[in-house]
C-alpha cells in the first residue's frame, strides 16, 4: 500500500514553493547566469555595430541646391574619396552610406555617413566634403563654399539598444531554472514533513519525537526526578 501512495500528488503552497526554491536557488542562479551569457553572446554575434558622423559645408551665394546634393554622391567625386581612402567597395556602394541632407532650409549641406567603423566614417565625412569642393570648382567654377564643420569620431554606435538577447536570455534562464528546481524536487521521495507522512500513510499524525542531541538530552536530564533509595539500591 505504502508503494501506491508515492504517486500522490502534493499540495503545494507559498510556503512549501519558497522552501523548495531557497533549498535549490543556486541552481536557479546558474542556469539564469549561462543563458544570459549565452544570449548576450549570441546577440553581439548577429548584430554589427553602426556608427555616424557628419560633416557640414555652407555655400555662400546663390547656388541650386539640388543640384549640388546629386554631384555630391556622384560616383566623380565618390571615386576620388575610394582612391584617396583605399577603400575596399564601389562607389555606388560607397554612396549607400552617404546621407546628403540641407539643415532648415538654410544654405548649410549635411553629409552624414554610416560606417562599421567610427573612424572611417568621419573620414569618408571629411574626405567627401574636401573632394566635392574640389569638384564642384572645377565642373561649375563655383568655389564659394567652405567646409563650417568638419566630422569628428563618434564612438557610440547608433544600434547598440537593438540588442535585447542578454535580457531575453535572463527571463528564459530564470523560468527554465526555476522549473528545473521543481522537476527535480517532484523526483524527491524524501519525506520531510507531517502531511507527507499522512499522504505516504495514509494515517493521521498523533504525535513526533524530537530531534535528540546533546543539549535536548542535558534539558531533559534536569527535569528528571530523584527517587529516594534503600541502602540496596531499591526504591523505598
Amino acid at each position: 500500500m505504502g508503494n501506491t501512495k508515492k504517486g500522490i500528488a502534493k499540495e503545494i503552497n507559498l510556503k512549501e514553493i519558497f522552501s523548495v526554491i531557497k533549498k535549490r536557488l543556486w541552481i536557479i542562479a546558474i542556469i539564469t547566469a549561462l543563458a544570459s551569457t549565452a544570449g548576450y553572446l549570441y546577440g553581439e554575434k548577429d548584430i554589427t555595430l553602426l556608427y555616424q558622423s557628419s560633416a557640414r559645408i555652407i555655400i555662400g551665394k546663390e547656388a541650386d541646391m539640388n543640384t549640388l546634393q546629386v554631384i555630391l554622391k556622384d560616383p566623380v567625386v565618390l571615386e576620388k574619396v575610394v582612391e584617396k581612402l583605399d577603400l575596399k567597395r564601389s562607389p555606388e556602394s560607397l554612396a549607400n552610406q552617404i546621407n546628403v541632407g540641407i539643415l532648415d532650409s538654410s544654405k548649410v549641406v549635411n553629409i552624414s555617413v554610416i560606417d562599421t567603423d567610427p573612424k572611417r566614417a568621419a573620414d569618408i565625412a571629411n574626405t567627401t566634403a574636401e573632394e566635392f569642393k574640389i569638384e564642384i570648382t572645377r565642373l561649375l567654377d563655383f568655389n564659394d563654399m567652405e567646409i563650417f564643420s568638419p566630422a569628428k569620431i563618434n564612438p557610440a554606435p547608433i544600434n547598440e539598444e537593438e540588442n535585447r538577447s542578454g535580457i531575453i536570455g535572463f527571463v528564459f534562464g530564470l523560468f527554465a531554472g526555476i522549473g528545473f528546481v521543481f522537476f527535480l524536487d517532484s523526483l524527491d521521495d524524501t519525506i520531510r514533513s507531517k502531511k507527507d507522512v499522512e499522504d505516504f500513510l495514509d494515517l493521521p499524525v498523533l504525535g513526533r519525537i524530537s530531534k535528540m542531541n546533546k543539549k535536548n538530552i542535558q534539558k531533559h536530564s534536569t527535569h528528571q526526578i530523584d527517587i529516594p533509595r534503600g541502602d540496596n539500591g531499591v526504591p523505598k
